[in-house]
């Protein structure tokens, strides 16, 4: 067996994993569109006048709000398929992963890429469902936002997997994770512009690399873009390549007791 055949194996496993899942995939999808359609439409009514618009980039609130809904998915769906790896500890599956005579390492670079991809389809699913609500959205953008969820996917399914690597309880996973998650999303510029934060909370955006990929995201969706889009792929790439690169070195040394 070569390098590659546990990447695709296990890659392809995620993905089989996931589609089988049908109250995964609902839920995953119905969560963001909840926020989506209560949040956005709701304060799109709240900011309807002139000076609201210019804090928003120029466009309404739903607008606005979109790009960052689609990569809130992204997100959550990537760092939260690192469960999957606490279910393989109590099933046995990741012991015989383990003992098989392959280098770890492409089989845990195939479940992150697996995660990514699965988290990237419910974000394309969600940015599709919230096209007609919104009154600008640039179509052509969307095959760079392809390539920037997929950035996003892998580096955080890979943080899901380390975290997940060290645990053995779901539940205590689910509890670090929503205490990660909630901060993240809030401190991205999701929801509103950094611009307008409190300084304090600026540094923690600024340090936050979802901020990035929110960026990103609504420069192409939108064509506005508060950080500048070299640096926002260039923190994307160097989180994806040093988190894939701590998540293969904790895997390597990971034994099941």
């Amino acid at each position: 067996m070569n390098w590659t055949d546990p990447l695709i194996v296990m890659t392809y496993r995620e993905l089989k994993r996931f589609v089988r899942a049908k109250s995964r995939l609902i839920g995953s999808i119905i969560n963001p569109l909840i926020w989506a359609i209560f949040f956005g439409l709701g304060w799109s009514s709240a900011f309807n006048f002139p000076q609201a618009r210019m804090i928003f980039g120029g466009v309404n609130y739903m607008t606005y709000l979109t790009p960052g809904i689609v990569m809130m998915t992204v997100f959550t769906a990537s760092f939260i398929s690192g469960v999957t790896v606490i279910w393989d500890k109590q099933f046995g599956f990741l012991k015989e992963v383990l003992v098989a005579p392959t280098p770890r390492e492409p089989a845990i670079i195939g479940r992150a890429l697996g995660g990514s991809l699965t988290a990237l389809l419910q974000g394309l699913i969600v940015l599709i469902v919230l096209i007609p609500l919104v009154s600008k959205i640039k179509l052509l953008g969307i095959m760079p936002v392809i390539l920037i969820g997929l950035l996003v996917g892998l580096s955080f399914s890979a943080v899901g997997i380390t975290l997940a690597t060290k645990m053995t309880s779901m539940e205590g996973f689910h509890i670090i994770s929503s205490f990660i998650m909630m901060p993240t999303i809030f401190l991205s510029g999701a929801f509103y512009p950094i611009r307008t934060m409190p300084e304090w909370m600026k540094a923690l955006a600024y340090a936050n690399p979802l901020t990035y990929g929110v960026d990103l995201t609504r420069y192409y969706l939108l064509g506005t873009s508060d950080l500048g889009i070299g640096i926002d792929f260039l923190v994307l790439i160097v989180l994806t390549t040093v988190s894939l690169t701590v998540a293969s070195i904790i895997f390597r040394s990971a034994t099941i007791d």
